[in-house]
C-alpha cells in the first residue's frame, strides 16, 4: 500500500513539473565557445538549435531537462561548424529526436560525417531548411524558418553564410536565431522581410563578431535584449567592441553567457521575463 501511494505521489509530482501553464520556456546553454538553444513550447514540444562543441551540452541538457526526459522533438542544425554542431552527436545518441533539420549543406568535416551517420542510424526524419517551414509549438506559439530561400548545397567555403535563421514568435513576444549569419545575409533579410524583422530578443550573430550585427540590420531588428553565446576569454575576442556598441545604439541590453552562463527567458505570450 505504501509502495502504491509513494508512486501515485511521484506521478502527481511529475504531472506538476510537466504543467507549463501557457509559458514558452527558452534557454541559452552554456556551452562555451558555440550555441546551443534549448526551446520549450506551451505545449511542451521541444526544440534544440545547434549542440555547441565536444560534449558540454549533454550536462547543459541534464541540468535543464527533467531526469526522465530522454527525448527532444526537433533538433536543428544551423550550419557545419564544429562549434554549432559537434556537440549534437552525443545529443542524437542519448535523446530520441523526431526530426532533423539543417540546410542541404555536406561537407566533409569529420563531426559533420559522424553526425549524419548517428541519424542516420536512428532512423530520425531529415528535413532540409527552407523559407515557409514552421513548427508549432502549441498555444499559437510557432517557430518559423526565414533562411535559406535559396539552395546553399555549393556553399562549403562559407558555411556561416548558409546559417538557418528561424523567427520565434508567442503572442506579442519574438524571438530571432541567426546562427552565424554575415552581415551580407541580414542585408538579404532586410530586403525581404523589412520592418517584419521587429523582435524583442536577438540571439546575436556569431557569437558577437563584427562581421555580423551590422547597424541597419539592428535598427530593422531593434531587439530590447540581445543574448550573446561565447566563451569566456575566447581566442577570437568575442564579442567584439564594435558589435557592442552597435547593440548599445538601439538601445538593448546585453546578456553573455561567458559572463552569467546559462540564460533563460520565459514568455507568457504577452511579456518577456529574464531568469539571469
Amino acid at each position: 500500500m505504501a509502495g502504491l501511494l509513494l508512486a501515485s505521489i511521484f506521478v502527481w509530482y511529475v504531472v506538476a513539473c510537466e504543467t507549463r501553464h501557457g509559458i514558452l520556456t527558452v534557454t541559452f546553454l552554456d556551452v562555451g565557445q558555440g550555441d546551443a538553444t534549448l526551446i520549450e513550447g506551451p505545449s511542451g514540444i521541444q526544440v534544440l538549435i545547434d549542440g555547441g562543441k565536444g560534449k558540454k551540452i549533454l550536462s547543459e541538457l541534464g541540468q535543464v531537462l527533467p531526469f526522465y526526459d530522454h527525448s527532444i522533438d526537433v533538433v536543428i542544425a544551423t550550419h557545419p561548424d564544429q562549434d554549432h554542431i559537434e556537440g549534437l552527436i552525443g545529443v542524437e545518441e542519448r535523446y530520441k529526436t523526431l526530426v532533423f533539420i539543417e540546410p542541404n549543406l555536406l561537407t566533409d568535416k569529420p563531426f559533420q560525417t559522424t553526425l549524419q551517420e548517428e541519424v542516420n542510424k536512428m532512423g530520425v526524419q531529415e528535413l532540409v531548411a527552407y523559407t515557409g517551414q514552421s513548427i508549432a509549438l502549441g498555444n499559437g506559439a510557432t517557430l518559423s524558418i526565414l533562411f535559406p530561400d535559396l539552395d546553399v548545397s555549393n556553399w562549403q567555403d562559407i558555411t556561416n553564410n548558409a546559417s538557418i535563421v528561424a523567427l520565434l514568435r508567442y503572442g506579442k513576444t519574438s524571438m530571432l536565431f541567426t546562427g552565424d549569419s554575415p552581415i551580407a545575409i541580414e542585408n538579404r533579410l532586410i530586403k525581404e522581410l523589412g520592418n517584419r524583422l521587429d523582435i524583442d530578443v536577438l540571439k546575436v550573430g556569431h557569437h558577437g563578431s563584427r562581421t555580423s550585427s551590422g547597424p541597419e540590420f539592428l535598427s530593422f531588428t531593434t531587439p530590447t535584449l540581445a543574448i550573446i553565446s561565447a566563451g569566456k576569454n575566447n581566442s577570437y575576442g568575442h564579442p567584439h567592441s564594435e558589435v557592442l556598441a552597435n547593440l548599445a545604439a538601439v538601445g538593448a541590453q546585453i546578456k553573455n553567457t561567458a559572463d552569467v552562463g546559462r540564460i533563460t527567458i520565459k514568455s507568457d505570450g504577452s511579456s518577456l521575463q529574464i531568469a539571469n
